[in-house]
């Protein structure tokens, strides 16, 4: 077996960060990564600290290495880094042979240690004199020469079609002993370990600084969310949202093999999923992706599978969660609902996430007009409350006025809605998994709705609207009021459509009305919404 030796060069001074070395980077000092990854390799035989610092000598005293003063000479500026790696290595074999010095700079700490144990492996394997650690960043270069700026490359492509740029990370050099002098660390047969870019940053200054930290911060974190026909579409829009706005975290979802709509629109997110069968699967998924955080967007929990997850030391996070399990979770956002029942749960309005389109269309302005009126009643809409609206419009009279109805994608077959459409002489468009729906919400001067997460977004919008709830949940959402914003006439299934024509034609007819209603509406601020759930999600 190979003699391994570390070295790890970490003088005091440092002109763009003081004191680099010796500060603490996400809860440790900088060095202690390095000290840490070289300690965790079970291939490396010796580590040896190399420094004019007392105040590194001391940290890398709490983990048992070996520390070498580092004479003054070896400390100026202009001093190359070989004859540091030289001075260290002629120190340490006076008492033991190496075959192998592998130079680990501080300035690294993003590095795993299984990328250091696959680099030395390859080094060995492939018999090579000496492995540099980069990173491959190919880009339309240019350089000078003659006086003149040239192109670096042969041929005007895109990136991934260029010939590999590697830059040096400085993470590690690995050279066979015998290669080391005090003007070069490299022999005749150089290779490189390419690096995945997570793990290259080389800190020099303050925003490198910042971005490894930012990157050792980042939370592993979980969604376990479905989305089908009878529960429909607002917890996985909810859940992307959320993701969305925690992109300096690893994004995991898990959904069950039932959620077909809800597995098609995350996959088409782009963002990781696995798909599981049983509820109690999560807990495999937990254990390997040693996970800080899991989300539960899965409307009601039970108290054995909450007890289960807390037992893995995960925090965890349920939306919409009026079950027993509740009361074991870290956190419940019932955004939908008014009523705090345990000083876990964060109830109400100042906890809805709206989705940030709806952020960029809502400077709308009161039309004493009706020119639009918008119908939309989720992803799912399992009552068909459409149809219901469709025939109620037909007694209206207004057919000047242009009906936009929106289908979710989880709708079903529309052919009956599109033949009953075309048999009416009404201005009616029929649309289906629309993406930029803010957009026919700004333009829409009354909507009518369902009772759920769709009303805060037309109130985010300033839309009067009249809802009507799917099923006996949703009339517990009780943001669905006149107080808000809205007319509601109540559980869709009780509601006849001569009650939803004579409402639709009052309110056409009320500019006082529906200005009351818009000014309500008005009046709410939904733009920190989701902020107040990220730190209640990230426990800050």
């Amino acid at each position: 077996m190979k003699k391994i030796l570390v070295v790890i060069p970490a003088r005091a001074g440092s002109k763009g960060i003081p004191k680099k070395n010796i500060r603490m980077l996400a809860g440790k000092p900088l060095i202690s990564y390095a000290i840490e990854n070289a300690l965790n390799s079970k291939l490396i035989t010796d580590i040896v600290v190399s420094t004019d610092s007392d105040e590194v000598k001391a940290i890398a005293s709490k983990y048992g290495v070996y520390i070498i003063d580092r004479p003054a000479f070896l400390c100026e500026d202009d001093v190359t880094l070989d004859a540091v790696i030289f001075h260290a290595y002629n120190t340490m074999k006076l008492n033991k042979d190496y075959d192998i010095i592998v130079t680990m700079q501080p300035t690294s700490p993003l590095l795993k240690v299984q990328t250091l144990n696959e680099a030395i492996e390859e080094h060995i394997e492939k018999r090579r004199d000496t492995t540099i650690s980069v990173v491959n960043k190919p880009h339309l270069a240019w350089g000078r020469k003659d006086g003149a700026i040239v192109p670096l490359y042969e041929k005007r492509v895109n990136r991934q079609y260029l010939s590999p740029h590697y830059s040096e990370t400085g993470a590690f050099v690995i050279t066979n002993s015998e290669f080391i002098t005090q003007e070069s660390r490299f022999g005749n047969k150089i290779g490189v370990y390419e690096m995945i870019e997570s793990e290259s940053i080389d800190i020099d200054n303050r925003q490198d600084w910042v971005s490894a930290e930012a990157e050792l911060s980042k939370k592993k974190i979980i969604f376990r969310v479905d989305g089908y026909k009878d529960i429909g579409m607002g917890h996985i829009y909810r859940a992307l949202q959320i993701a969305y706005n925690l992109t300096e975290h690893e994004i995991l979802f898990v959904l069950n093999s039932n959620s077909q709509l809800g597995i098609s629109k995350i996959k088409n997110s782009f963002f990781r999923y696995e798909v599981i069968n049983r509820d109690e699967e999560i807990i495999d998924i937990i254990k390997r992706e040693n996970a800080d955080i899991l989300i539960n967007d899965i409307l009601d929990t039970k108290k054995e599978y909450m007890i289960l997850i807390k037992q893995l030391n995960i925090r965890v996070i349920n939306f919409e969660d009026l079950g027993d399990g509740r009361l074991y979770a870290d956190a419940v956002i019932n955004a939908l609902y008014e009523e705090q029942e345990n000083k876990n749960i964060y109830c109400g309005e100042k906890y809805y996430c709206v989705r940030d389109e709806f952020m960029l269309f809502n400077q709308k302005k009161f039309n004493n007009e009706i020119n639009n009126v918008l119908i939309i009643f989720g992803g799912t809409d399992p009552g068909n409350l459409t149809m219901k609206v469709i025939n109620a419009i037909e007694k209206t009279g207004y057919k000047t006025i242009q009906y936009t109805c929106i289908l979710g994608m989880g709708y079903g077959d529309e052919t009956v809605l599109l033949e009953r459409v075309k048999d009416m002489d009404y201005n009616i468009q029929i649309l289906r998994n629309v993406d930029n729906i803010a957009e026919y919400m700004y333009k829409a001067d009354i909507a009518i709705s369902s009772q759920g997460r769709t009303m805060y977004e037309l109130a985010c919008m300033k839309v009067p609207t009249i809802v009507i709830a799917q099923n006996t949940r949703e009339q517990t959402h009780t943001f669905g009021d006149v107080a808000n914003g809205f007319i509601n006439l109540g559980l869709g299934s009780e509601i006849d459509e001569l009650t939803i024509t004579e409402t639709l034609v009052w309110l056409i007819k009320s500019n006082v009305m529906r200005k009351n209603l818009y000014q309500r509406m008005k009046n709410k601020d939904f733009t920190q919404g989701i902020k107040r759930v990220k730190r209640i999600i990230l426990e800050e």
